[in-house]
């Protein structure tokens, strides 16, 4: 013993996953393997439309295009894990597996946020000064932006896993989630987590909040300037195109913030694996979906696809 906890290290933990369901497993396995093919299949397909119809080759399908790969990337991250989970016994994973999953899910996460905002930017470009759009978004400056926030992302993951690294874990080995999520590791650890919770809080302001300040700020002006628009079908037309995005916007970050502002009590955990479900999971699978529905240009190039198909057939 040392300063009254065991001094055991630990080498492995344990995911609880789904186990408070043990009646429920086939179920829930079959209803996540289908998300998953399913959040996949529709991110790759929208992928390859975007890339093979010249009418989607703009800087608002571009950027979409990252989105949907990170989609994939971050299903991918925590789904094959989980899915095979469900039928093992013992559920282990090593503390630098269990490390290195967080580190790339947040890179992940952190990257979406930053990708998100330029998004925003994006669309303010394209309405509040469409004379100058191509201009002022040119491929230099897309390429820019999407590889900044990679950066972004890496460099803000990066150093949340050099703190977390730091940390000593003795026991319990048990982690309340289905991945290894940053507030749990806390809750687990026997170290004092002071510093790394307080340089988290540090990184979600830096990111969430300036991602959704360029957010509120872009679309500020893009309200000002639709509201200023005399015709009623330019103003619909207008709303439309922005409403995909806040729609993905508005789940991405509502979610996250759901959890990660949870106090992190027992009952706070439970909760908060059932809503980590929608942003890792969900809203992969539905990304794809809220951007095509109520896009008139997606739906045109489906269309020409199809054409083109048939007439090949014929």
């Amino acid at each position: 013993m040392a300063g009254g906890r065991n001094s055991t290290t630990i080498t492995r933990f344990i995911l609880s996953g789904f186990s408070e369901f043990p009646k429920l497993i086939v179920v829930l396995f079959s209803i996540f393997l289908g998300i998953y093919l399913m959040t996949v299949s529709w991110n790759v397909g929208l992928i390859i439309l975007i890339r093979i119809d010249s009418h989607l080759h703009t800087p608002m399908y571009f950027f979409l295009r990252n989105l949907s790969f990170l989609d994939i990337c971050i299903v991918s991250t925590l789904a094959p894990r989980m899915l095979s989970d469900f039928f093992k016994k013992h559920k282990f994973i090593s503390f630098l597996g269990c490390t290195m999953q967080y580190f790339i899910f947040s890179s992940l996460g952190l990257t979406e946020s930053c990708l998100l905002a330029a998004m925003a930017y994006d669309r303010y470009a394209a309405i509040c000064n469409p004379l100058l759009y191509t201009t002022i978004m040119s491929p230099t400056l897309c390429l820019q932006m999407v590889v900044g926030s990679c950066i972004a992302g890496f460099f803000g993951s990066f150093i949340q896993l050099c703190a977390l690294l730091q940390l000593h874990f003795c026991g319990p080995n048990v982690i309340n989630h289905f991945f290894c999520d940053l507030p749990q590791l806390l809750i687990l650890s026997c170290s004092d987590t002071f510093f790394i919770q307080v340089m988290t809080s540090v990184l979600t302001v830096i990111y969430g909040l300036a991602s959704v300040l360029v957010i509120l700020i872009s679309y500020g002006n893009i309200v000002d300037t639709i509201l200023k628009i005399s015709s009623a079908e330019g103003r619909s037309k207008a709303f439309s195109t922005c409403a995909s995005h806040l729609t993905a916007v508005t789940l991405f970050f509502g979610s996250g913030i759901s959890v990660y502002m949870y106090p992190n009590s027992g009952e706070a955990m439970s909760q908060n694996k059932l809503v980590s479900v929608l942003y890792t999971v969900i809203i992969p699978m539905l990304n794809p979906l809220i951007y095509s529905l109520r896009n008139k240009e997606i739906k045109d190039a489906l269309k020409r696809r199809k054409k083109r198909n048939f007439s090949w057939c014929c």
